[in-house]
Formats: structure tokens, sequence, C-alpha cells
């Protein structure tokens, strides 16, 4: 009989484009030789040149969809991407919670979606609060990039220094560790990713990646975390193979329409 693979939830939203959300999610999963599961929160409509409508789904469903995998398929471990509002947050706190993801129990890594690559909102920034005092206590890793981490706790990192606060701050607000990228922060020679779990701290470190191609680069950094969890890999090997990953991803992105292109998870393809 063949064996049941390991399962993952990603809880997020539809990329009509196919370069983030939902679909690099899967793609990274199915790469990783892993079962992947949803709960769609929003449907967007949206190319390589931005995003141009949203339309929500229902909290009750959005619940519904954790409930219903997680007690009949189970699930190694669980991320969350875009969650548009506060009431689909408030949803999915409670639902998870009443499945055992998070708080210690299921790994959960929250990925804060505020807003795309282009600068569209992907959240409503009066539902920050709830991502704050709801679903960062349940978390067991949050990984904002550089603009999310200035929404959510005003540091505006610039540097190393900058990076380390804004950990700190991360883990006060309840998370169990926090991953604070330096993808974007190009005052260093390399690209230097912290993590921090409010005891120790731990650098990742690789070469920068010389391309325009980084849609859904941090929803695929998150799902391959997600993915090393559910393997049984304890955070930190987590987050460095997450690092490898995404980072050969970059290295295999590809264009796309008009705009900005995806970073591709069919390097693994080559082997």
């Amino acid at each position: 009989m063949t064996a049941v693979p390991t399962r993952v939830l990603t809880i997020a939203g539809s990329d009509s484009g196919g370069g983030a959300g939902i679909q690099a999610d899967l793609r990274t999963m199915a790469m990783s030789g892993v079962h992947g599961c949803v709960a769609i929160t929003a449907v967007t409509v949206q190319n390589s040149l931005g995003v141009t409508e949203i339309h929500e789904i229902p909290p009750e469903t959005v619940a519904a969809q954790i409930r219903s995998v997680v007690t009949d398929i189970g699930v190694g471990a669980a991320k969350t991407g875009m969650l548009a509002s506060a009431p689909i947050i408030e949803a999915v706190v409670e639902a998870c919670t009443e499945v055992g993801v998070g708080s210690g129990g299921v790994p959960l890594v929250v990925d804060p979606v505020c807003a795309s690559m282009h600068g569209d909102s992907l959240l409503a920034l009066d539902s920050l609060d709830a991502l704050r005092t709801r679903l960062f206590p349940i978390a067991d890793l949050v990984t904002p990039n550089l603009d999310e981490v200035r929404l959510l706790t005003g540091i505006d990192v610039v540097d190393a220094a900058g990076q380390r606060r804004a950990a700190e701050a991360l883990v006060g607000l309840g998370a169990r560790w926090a991953l604070v990228t330096g993808g974007h922060l190009r005052t260093a020679e390399r690209s230097v990713d912290v993590l921090f779990d409010g005891d120790e701290w731990f650098e990742l470190t690789r070469d920068w990646v010389p391309t325009p191609h980084d849609h859904g680069g941090g929803d695929t950094l998150a799902a391959a975390i997600t993915c090393a969890l559910a393997a049984g890999l304890d955070m930190p090997e987590a987050v460095a193979h997450g690092k490898e990953w995404v980072t050969r991803c970059l290295q295999a992105a590809y264009p796309l329409g008009s705009g900005r292109g995806p970073v591709s998870a069919f390097w693994r393809l080559d082997g």
C-alpha cells in the first residue's frame, strides 16, 4: 500500500495570476512531496501588475474549511497568509484553537500578509490589532517582511540592529519565534535573516539573488518552513531549510506578464 504523505494546511487567499498565495504555497508543498490542504480566505483579481479586486470568503466558511480538513485528514503543520479582515482572523483563531493548531499543538506559521509586492493592500488596516492580539499569541513562528514589520511594530528596520529590535517586539506580542527577513535590506553585503525565540538568536545568511522577479517569495518561504516543521525538523532547522528553498526559488524565478514574475519551485524538477 502506498504510504500517506505528510499533510499540511495553508490558510490564505487565491492569486488569479498564480504567483503568490494559495497557488505558491501548493507549488512548494507539491515540490516538497507534501500533500497540501487549503482553507481559502479570499479570492483576488490580480496579475503581474497588481491587485484590482478582493472578494472575502465568509468567516464561518473559512473556519469550516479548517475544521473539516484537520478533523478528518489531519495535518502536521499549518500556515496562514492573506487573512483580509478582522472577522476572518477571529474565525481562524477560533477554529485553529478548537482543532489544536497553534498554541504549542500542531505548529502554526503566520505570514502576516498586509500588502502585495506592488503595494496593494491585502489587509484592512483596522485588522492589524487582531493580528497582534489574537493571531500572534497562538503562532509558533511569525515571518513578516520589513514593510509588515513597520506596520505591526512601528519599527522601521534599516540595519541589523533594527532587525533584532523588531524580532524582540514580535516575540513580545506573543509569538514563540520571530523571523525578520533581510531580503529587502540592501545595507548589508549579503541577505541575512534573524530568528529569535526570546532567548537565543540565529542568523541565516545567503548571497543576494539578482532578480526583479520575486512575487510570492514570502509565501514560498513560509510554506517551505511549514513543510519542514511537519516533517519533524525543529524551528532553526526548518527556517534554515526555508531560507535555502526560497533562495533556490529566486534563482529559478521567471518573467511573467508585463510586471513582476514569480519565484519558482520548479527548480526541484531538476533534482
